[in-house]
């Protein structure tokens, strides 16, 4: 493969230019920076991640060339985050603490902390849906380097972004904020991607030495894949009876028929043998496999479990009511922290590009809706509250539950009990 290297040019070929890669289009330098800046190009060469099977010196090691001071190379490292990515147990996990935070409402407040309605639509698009998505990714992968799309409108024609595009991880190097253009390169040849107009158009999730959650969840991976694996072999070796041929024939045509017979039998519970041939069924007396193998991926499954979502109860079986409100709790303090993590960097980076590309969010914040996601019990527990101490409007009501509501019946005049209020 052919060792490419960035350089500076305008594309003559191409009016829009866009660059067009194996890994899609790239434009980090967009439009309305062409007038200023002359277009780099990178060329991201395409490579096959290499799926072989690894252990925790692989880990090791790869870990140790990814902390290196000089020269911190990942490329080794995600491959084995790749691998450890398939695990259906983890899976599982990420899939629930990730799925915690999409569900949230959210809203976009002014400076007086009055929710702005319509900048809402800017938001409530799929391209931010996905970015929301990458940006979680990098709590388990370490860091997110996430581009934004052209600037576009949408069926409503309201202004949005086209796509959003995550720049390949194993091209970026977070710690010197570099993006290289061939994986044999280092940093020191790399984009430096905080400099306009690239800064621009891009948005960065976590921290530039965190290596991620799968960091440590590859201490547990990596050992449950190969019980599973010695599981198996253990299985083909004592799950089936062997079977046994004795003949007095001394034709080796008569031994080779006996052999070809018993290896294709298969299931097959029937078969055609000489008189003079006995055949016999040895039952393995092996029945430890289940204390050997299925509790060590019980273990690795524990604490994978307590790794991503901090405890084990939401995603396996409780004792008891008490414990899984507790491990609730614990759980819903990863989902907050995941929370205070998107809001950080929408506010920080993403509404000021919006502003400065012409989205009218100039004054806006980004905040979590939670009145919204307040259960039926504990929204009337909130209202009652309310209503103890302060007098709220019928419109209130009126415009949250449908329904026509008046001043309080007179018989509850003076009286502060708000529970009379929902009788």
């Amino acid at each position: 493969m052919d060792i490419k290297k960035f350089f500076s040019r305008r594309s003559t070929d191409n009016p829009k230019d866009i660059l067009r890669t194996a890994y899609g289009d790239f434009n980090l330098a967009k439009e309305s920076d062409r007038e200023q800046v002359q277009r780099m190009v990178i060329d991201l060469q395409r490579t096959t991640d290499v799926l072989t099977r690894k252990d925790i010196k692989n880990w090791r090691e790869a870990w140790q060339i990814a902390i290196n001071v000089d020269s911190p190379n990942r490329q080794r490292l995600y491959d084995i985050y790749r691998d450890v990515e398939v695990d259906l147990h983890l899976s599982g996990c990420v899939g629930q603490r990730t799925g915690f935070v999409m569900a949230k409402s959210f809203k976009l407040v002014d400076q007086n902390g009055e929710e702005d309605e319509e900048a809402l639509h800017y938001f409530d698009q799929a391209w931010f849906k996905q970015l929301m998505r990458y940006v979680l990714e990098a709590n388990f992968w370490g860091h997110s380097l996430i581009e934004l799309g052209e600037v576009a409108t949408d069926g409503d024609g309201c202004i949005c972004f086209s796509d959003v595009t995550l720049i390949p991880r194993k091209h970026v190097i977070p710690e010197y904020h570099r993006v290289i253009t061939d994986l044999s390169q280092d940093w020191h040849t790399g984009i430096d991607y905080h400099e306009a107009p690239f800064s621009d158009w891009l948005i960065e999730a976590g921290r530039p030495h965190d290596l991620g959650i799968y960091l440590k969840a590859a201490t547990q991976t990596i050992p449950k894949k190969n019980m599973l694996a010695f599981w198996d072999t253990f299985g083909e070796i004592f799950g089936m009876p062997m079977r046994i041929a004795r003949t007095t024939s001394r034709d080796k045509k008569e031994i080779d028929r006996l052999d070809r017979m018993l290896r294709e039998a298969g299931a097959s519970l029937s078969m055609v043998a000489g008189q003079d041939t006995e055949i016999e069924f040895v039952e393995s007396g092996k029945g430890d496999a289940y204390n050997v193998y299925d509790k060590r991926i019980e273990r690795a499954n524990s604490e994978l479990s307590k790794l991503v979502i901090g405890q084990t109860m939401t995603i396996e079986d409780g004792s008891s009511l008490s414990q899984s409100q507790t491990h609730l709790e614990v759980f819903q303090n990863l989902i907050e922290a995941d929370c205070d993590m998107i809001r950080d960097i929408v506010n920080s980076q993403l509404l000021p590009r919006m502003a400065r590309l012409g989205f009218p969010v100039k004054g806006l914040r980004f905040d979590w809706d939670y009145a919204v996601d307040y259960t039926p019990e504990q929204q009337k527990a909130y209202e009652e509250m309310v209503l103890q101490h302060y007098d709220v409007a019928p419109s209130y009501f009126e415009e949250k539950y449908g329904m026509p509501a008046a001043q309080r019946r007179q018989q509850d005049a003076g009286n502060s009990q708000s529970g009379d209020f929902f009788d």
